[in-house]
């Protein structure tokens, strides 16, 4: 490979990196915005619906000519669905109805050093020092801007029903990178993201039953078609999507530090769409989660 080539593909890894995490973090104006609509089951099971449907007349040529490689794959298929969708699907929304923003921030960016440590144990992946380096920069400047730089709240931080939620579904999202990441498919990368949407709703229809006949039911009006397409497209298709692109690049390790990069978005939109106030400690974890991502960077030359 000429070495121009190696440093354009290196380039565009990294610009990946910090592209992914502007659609994904647009998953909190859905869990600010949406569960006040949509009970949370009801929206993460209509999401990924929708996300098939608009999906499926696109790639079900391609889905039916390899029904043998879908009767193959199914189970791995059902799992990667059941985690990426169900799991990370529903529990963020759940979690937020009894436990703090700051709580739910803290506890998802353990996510990472999941994806590390099951890296390590189950696909020998192996890690070097300037990553474990960048990983701790990265939560300093991360716990920085959820605590919004006040020692006293991460000293008085409670454990509620919902961190329970929470540390589900980063354990969830470490599970899903790890396993997409490393089981080959024969489908393409959105004949298998089609497919993953599908099963993630399957995967959430039981629970979507007992949300509706037990706790609160779907007023299907414009609000809800409204926060379900903005659910399904942008941290939907968009960020799932770039996620796998990611991973191929800079492996399961390195994308899981967009979660990272995805606090400092996720704090931009607090101050556009919420009118948070963009204070010192913004600057100084955005600072600090940059130069981890920079540290930890350790992209192959493919």
């Amino acid at each position: 490979m000429k070495p121009s080539l190696t440093k354009n593909k290196f380039l565009f890894s990294y610009l990946l990196l910090f592209i992914q995490p502007i659609f994904m973090a647009t998953n909190i104006i859905v869990a600010r915005g949406g569960v006040e609509y949509v009970p949370p089951v009801s929206l993460a099971f209509w999401r990924w619906l929708t996300v098939f449907l608009i999906l499926s007349p696109f790639f079900f040529e391609e889905i039916f000519k390899k029904k043998k490689d879908f009767n193959k794959e199914f189970w791995k298929l059902f799992f990667l669905g059941s985690m990426g969708c169900g799991v990370c699907g529903a529990f963020p929304f759940i979690a937020g109805m009894s436990t703090t923003m700051a709580n739910m921030g803290i506890i998802y960016t353990s996510s990472p050093i999941f994806i590390i440590i099951l890296s390590v144990l189950f696909f020998k992946d192996k890690i070097n020092f300037s990553r474990i380096i960048g990983l701790i920069i990265c939560l300093v400047g991360v716990i920085s801007i959820i605590s919004k730089g006040k020692i006293e709240l991460l000293l008085n931080f409670k454990f509620t029903s919902g961190d329970l939620w929470m540390v589900g579904a980063a354990i969830g999202w470490a599970v899903y990178s790890i396993y997409l990441l490393n089981w080959k498919s024969n489908f393409s990368l959105m004949g298998r993201f089609t497919l993953i949407s599908f099963f993630g709703a399957i995967s959430l229809f039981p629970f979507y039953l007992l949300e509706e006949i037990f706790f609160s039911s779907t007023n299907f009006n414009s609000d809800f078609v409204l926060w379900v397409l903005f659910a399904a497209i942008s941290p939907g298709i968009i960020a799932f999507t770039l996620y796998t692109k990611v991973q191929k690049y800079v492996g399961a390790s390195l994308a899981g530090f967009t979660l990272y990069i995805f606090s400092i978005y996720s704090a931009i939109y607090g101050i556009i769409l919420f009118d948070e106030a963009l204070m010192n400690f913004h600057y100084f974890g955005a600072a600090f989660v940059f130069l981890g991502v920079y540290l930890a960077r350790n992209v192959s030359n493919r």
